[in-house]
């Protein structure tokens, strides 16, 4: 009686092993996606992640990290804000992401808070498939503030 309980006992295993080893029977498991939206001024960050159609899944600020308001756009708060990002989206299962930086209208370069979060991601283990930079550039529109001669220093 005991080696046959034995017998039935490793055919069950054998069966739960296979089953494991094939759960999506032959089909390769896709990457959830996420859109990182990256805002990066010279006063403050903001990260804003949704999903492909576009709902919010979480968002994180300077401001949400520390309470003083030069710090706000410093790299070493964009890592905790990074941080707290990946936290939140790993519970979620998003492997992939696109990022959307964004800066200042007419600012030349984004702030100093975009770069380092990206890098950060990049460590936690997100796989990046794009960086594209999505800064507004004015084209004609109102007249600009300082008069005929500019503003003078």
């Amino acid at each position: 009686m005991n080696q046959e309980q034995e017998l039935v006992k490793t055919d069950k295993v054998e069966k739960e092993d296979l089953e494991r080893e094939t759960p999506t029977s032959g089909k390769k498991k896709r990457d959830i996606e996420a859109v990182v939206n990256i805002y990066t001024s010279f006063n403050n960050t903001l990260v804003h992640v949704t999903d492909m159609s576009g709902k919010t899944i979480t968002k994180v600020t300077g401001g949400m990290v520390t309470k003083h308001d030069r710090l706000k756009a410093n790299p070493t708060i964009a890592m905790f804000i990074a941080k707290r990002i990946s936290e939140n989206i790993k519970d979620l299962g998003i492997k992939s992401l696109y990022i959307r930086i964004r800066a200042k209208t007419r600012s030349p370069a984004p702030g100093p808070g975009a770069h380092a979060i990206v890098k950060s991601l990049s460590r936690e283990g997100f796989k990046i498939v794009n960086i594209l930079d999505t800064t507004r550039n004015p084209r004609g529109g109102p007249k600009k503030k300082g008069g005929r001669r500019g503003r003078r220093v």
